[in-house]
């Protein structure tokens, strides 16, 4: 089965994820200090981190939106001090500035030209990353989020949208992302191609394995673009 079209996740498939929610937790944190300074004497960034994992724990039904999440952890923190909703606003927009200062992998750049060169390209991610802000929507032909579908990965709807947003059957469809069970079993489920970006040499330890496993994203294209790839499945090269 020829792949017409690629699916991408985003975040520790582009770019490490870790790093850049500790820098947007930094910069919250001082812009709350001189902003929100009774805020933020309550809630450090030790503080603030599990208060936002609290409020995700009681809202299940947010699972899918981190903006939502950030916002409502935002609002328990402030309001009871006496600040505003304007003022929320405002500290969200301070973390999510920094939450779409990004560093890619070195070899994500490169990889991205390569591929959208033979393929059409999308973002299928439960994060909250803004491509047009970081400066990669040139790539993708667009974008689903989690927070926009309503339902996040694995659950098989997502990726129905994104298929279906490009007018093509699962099967023709591959998508690449670093987490076995979001990314590969979640793809599988809908009926979809997997890749595994499995950059830490990570015995696999999740049920169907990937169509294709790669430690990077250069080996990724390098496989896809064999001369022999288009007229092969993507199952025969795994």
């Amino acid at each position: 089965m020829n792949i017409a079209a690629i699916t991408l996740d985003l975040d520790d498939t582009l770019w490490p994820i870790a790093p850049v929610i500790a820098r947007a937790e930094e910069r919250l944190d001082a812009w709350l200090k001189i902003h929100c300074p009774r805020a933020a004497a309550a809630y450090p960034i030790a503080t603030m981190r599990a208060l936002r994992e609290r409020v995700a724990a009681e809202n299940p039904h947010l699972s899918h939106d981190f903006t939502a999440q950030r916002c409502l952890s935002l609002e328990r923190a402030l309001i009871p001090h006496g600040y505003t909703s304007a003022q929320v606003d405002a500290a969200f927009a301070e973390y999510y500035a920094a939450r779409n200062e990004v560093e890619c992998y070195a070899d994500a750049l490169p990889a991205l030209e390569r591929l959208v060169a033979h393929y059409p390209l999308v973002s299928l991610s439960n994060g909250n990353a803004d491509l047009r802000r970081i400066g990669l929507d040139r790539f993708f032909r667009f974008s689903v989020s989690a927070r926009e579908c309503g339902v996040s990965k694995p659950a098989p709807a997502i990726f129905h949208a994104a298929c279906d947003a490009l007018g093509l059957p699962t099967h023709a469809v591959l998508h690449v992302g670093d987490d076995a069970e979001l990314d590969v079993a979640g793809a599988h489920a809908a009926g979809m191609h997997s890749a595994w970006v499995n950059r830490n040499g990570a015995p696999w330890s999740g049920a169907e394995p990937p169509h294709l496993s790669v430690s990077n994203l250069h080996e990724l294209v390098d496989r896809l673009l064999q001369p022999s790839f288009p007229a092969t499945s993507v199952s025969a090269l795994a």
